[in-house]
């Protein structure tokens, strides 16, 4: 049995996008999670499910997903940080305390759509912030950094229901370790800006967190408790968040660039980041504020 989860912040948009499902397959049941989301159960296979699917939603700003309705509820989250968790690329805006964001910014696009290799565009961006102050990196947090909509709640009512959750970012820790604690996460993973004399030296310490040391993370963390990958969600924007978004059990691209939304088993483009907790099967009254 599958679950055809709709996801929508636009309630007509949503309406129209479950009565095309609706007309399109063989449903045997709907259940309504809350306002701008439901479920709608067919039984058929997955892949056919999922085109049939991505044929009725067409260009309605609807997100959805197509699941086994076993296992839905995942035990690990795992989740970038940046333009994922958090509104902005935090190399980027520090690149603009440093005067050289536009040449910053170009690179990060490239390596997040995957046409250059990430840790080599790390060091080259890094590079470019030698001598910027370590106050820098606070006065970036303070001024930049905000969650997401709806990341604290997705990261709470997870947690609040037994799921460990982790954030991996290619990016500091820094950041990393303000914004686990602001949302929730019970642990972060990132690189490490080197510093010395109250300024930034240009260099990242090794070794350096991509796409492979994102995957080890999910592994390590699913092995740890006891579960195996297809117990985790993954969730993430760029190319280096590809490898832990594959393998996941459900693997969600976010406001994605392309190859990850191409390959992502869902995506999220309209909604806020609840989609990810109905994609699970959870219920708004279940949602942890």
């Amino acid at each position: 049995m599958l679950a055809i989860t709709l996801v929508s912040p636009d309630p007509a948009a949503l309406a129209q996008a479950a009565a095309a499902v609706r007309a399109a397959l063989s449903t045997s049941s709907e259940v309504a999670l809350g306002e701008g989301a439901l479920d709608l159960l067919a039984d058929l296979d997955r892949p056919t499910a999922h085109r049939t699917v991505k044929d009725a939603v067409g260009a309605t700003p609807v997100d959805f997903a197509v699941q086994d309705v076993e296992n839905r509820r995942k035990r690990l989250l795992i989740a970038d940080m940046d333009s994922t968790i958090i509104n902005v690329e935090c190399l980027d805006e520090l690149a603009d305390f440093a005067g050289v964001k536009a040449q910053v910014s170009e690179i990060t696009e490239r390596a997040m759509r995957g046409e250059l290799a990430f840790e080599g565009a790390l060091r080259e961006r890094v590079g470019m912030l030698k001598g910027l102050s370590v106050d820098a990196l606070q006065a970036c947090y303070d001024d930049r950094v905000q969650l997401n909509p709806g990341a604290r709640t997705l990261v709470r009512t997870m947690a609040g229901h037994g799921a460990r959750c982790a954030l991996v970012s290619g990016g500091f820790t820094f950041f990393t370790s303000r914004v686990a604690q602001a949302a929730g996460f019970h642990l972060n993973r990132a690189n490490t800006l080197i510093e010395a004399d109250g300024a930034l030296t240009g260099q990242v310490g090794d070794p350096i967190l991509g796409k492979e040391a994102k995957l080890a993370a999910l592994n390590e963390e699913t092995a740890a408790m006891g579960l195996t990958p297809l117990d985790a969600l993954a969730v993430g924007d760029g190319a280096n968040d590809l490898a832990m978004i594959e393998v996941a059990g459900l693997g969600v691209a976010y406001r994605a660039k392309p190859i990850v939304a191409a390959q992502a088993h869902a995506k999220v483009d309209h909604a806020d980041l609840t989609a990810l907790l109905y994609f699970q099967g959870y219920k708004s009254s279940e949602f942890v504020t």
